[in-house]
């Protein structure tokens, strides 16, 4: 009777159970039981497959890695065949009983998630198989979590700590205005002038601190009612600051007073009669004298009732006896500073006739003036009038302009009035004309003179 395969591999599995059979295998039994140590007995008889997990790194598809996790029998051979792949999976043990293998799915293989796959545990003569399908085993792929940067600082609030300006005297053109501001490093600024067409802009010195300068001209109508706003921007961030303290500060007034252009001069011999004494204060940057604290003594007779006084000049008309004759004048500005001038000229005697007259009505002594000027004044009716204008200008480095910009003879009117006019050929600020006036008529010559200022 034929014997079916499945019925021999029973069989085969059945011990013997024959006396002689048994005795024959318990020899050998005992004898390597005596040989081997304690942990080779503790062997456990099968071997097993407990866990099996596949991980891929994307699809299914060819390029894709598949990982593969076994938990089984420790010291064992594991292998692993997927339907749809060629070849057949060796996985390597990294910890006692935990196996471990990758494979590239390869051009032409097709593997599906239902495709059957096998796990075989070879230990020894041992042998131990699990199957299951891909769909049992495959865990989700691990999620690449891409690190978020970290949202960049919110920038620092744009900021004006300090906006200013070094006042000057007088808003005229050619002063400079300078400006300063303390703030945000790396930005833009600029200051704008009400009244002036282009804004001004500022330059950073070092971090954070910016300046800039802007000189007045001829053609600016600065409203100095009107807010001066210094605007900072770094991109689209922008903050604004108004200037609060004024441009004009008048400096401290600690300079006296000059008498100036005095006739007669220092030393002068004067025919008998009646002398026209005269002079001009000049008080460039300060308050102005003060007509009040005007003394004038002659021959150390007090004669101010006597004289025409004004904040800018004096003049008096005097019937001197023959001999030298003192003059001190004494004057304060309304800052207080004083002045004192002394000087002294010489009468003859003899009959002589009266001193011709002779006053500048406009401008007034020390004046600013800005272009063409007009000269106005009065002498004697018909009088010749000699009018004379020299321009000087001196710069810081020394170096210096001297120049005669009009000089003309001319006829006074039948009241005694005359004018000129003269245009600068160099209008720069600061520069200083004197103005010398002299009235002649029947011999007798009065003159006086005069300072103004260029704008």
């Amino acid at each position: 009777m034929k014997t079916s395969p499945s019925a021999f591999r029973h069989r085969m599995s059945v011990p013997f159970r024959g006396p002689v059979t048994a005795l024959f295998l318990a020899l050998p039994g005992a004898f390597v039981a005596s040989a081997l140590p304690v942990a080779a007995i503790a062997q456990p008889a099968a071997a097993e497959v407990r866990l099996l997990t596949v991980r891929s790194d994307g699809d299914l598809g060819p390029g894709s890695r598949l990982t593969f996790r076994a938990v089984a029998s420790p010291r064992a051979q594991v292998a692993v065949r997927v339907r749809g792949v060629r070849e057949r999976i060796a996985l390597r043990e990294i910890q006692p009983g935990i196996y471990l293998a990758r494979y590239t799915i390869k051009r032409g293989e097709v593997i599906e998630a239902d495709r059957e796959v096998r796990v075989t545990v070879r230990q020894g003569n041992r042998t131990a198989a699990a199957d299951y399908t891909l769909a049992e085993v495959m865990a989700a792929p691990p999620v690449a979590v891409t690190p978020q940067p970290l949202p960049p600082p919110p920038p620092p609030p744009l900021r004006i700590e300090r906006f200013g300006v070094t006042p000057v005297e007088r808003l005229e053109p050619g002063a400079e205005l300078r400006f300063a501001l303390e703030g945000a490093p790396g930005a833009a600024v600029i200051v704008d002038l009400p009244g002036v067409a282009n804004d001004v802009a500022l330059r950073e010195t070092r971090p954070g601190h910016y300046e800039g300068a802007y000189t007045l001209r001829r053609s600016d109508n600065l409203n100095v009612s009107r807010p001066i706003v210094a605007t900072l921007r770094i991109g689209e961030r922008v903050v604004t600051a108004n200037l609060a303290v004024p441009l004009v500060q008048p400096q401290a007034d600690n300079r006296p007073p000059q008498v100036v252009n005095i006739s007669p001069r220092d030393g002068d011999a004067l025919p008998g009669g009646p002398v026209q004494i005269s002079g001009n204060f000049e008080d460039r940057g300060g308050s102005g004298v003060d007509p009040a604290s005007v003394r004038i003594l002659i021959s150390g007779r007090n004669v101010t009732p006597d004289a025409q006084v004004t904040p800018n000049s004096f003049n008096l008309r005097a019937s001197l006896p023959p001999g030298r004759h003192a003059v001190e004048v004494t004057a304060r500005d309304r800052a207080g500073n004083a002045v004192r001038r002394d000087w002294s000229f010489e009468v003859s005697g003899g009959v002589v006739p009266v001193a011709l007259p002779l006053q500048v009505t406009s401008p007034g002594n020390g004046a600013s003036i800005d272009g063409a000027t007009t000269v106005t004044g009065r002498t004697a009716p018909f009088a010749t009038v000699q009018a004379k204008v020299d321009a000087s200008l001196r710069i810081q480095t020394g170096f210096g302009v001297d120049q005669q910009v009009f000089s003309q003879t001319l006829q006074a009117d039948g009241n005694g009035n005359f004018s000129f006019t003269f245009s600068p050929r160099l209008p720069l600020a600061g520069t200083r004309y004197e103005v010398t006036v002299a009235a002649t008529k029947a011999g007798v010559t009065s003159e006086t003179r005069m300072t103004l200022h260029q704008r």
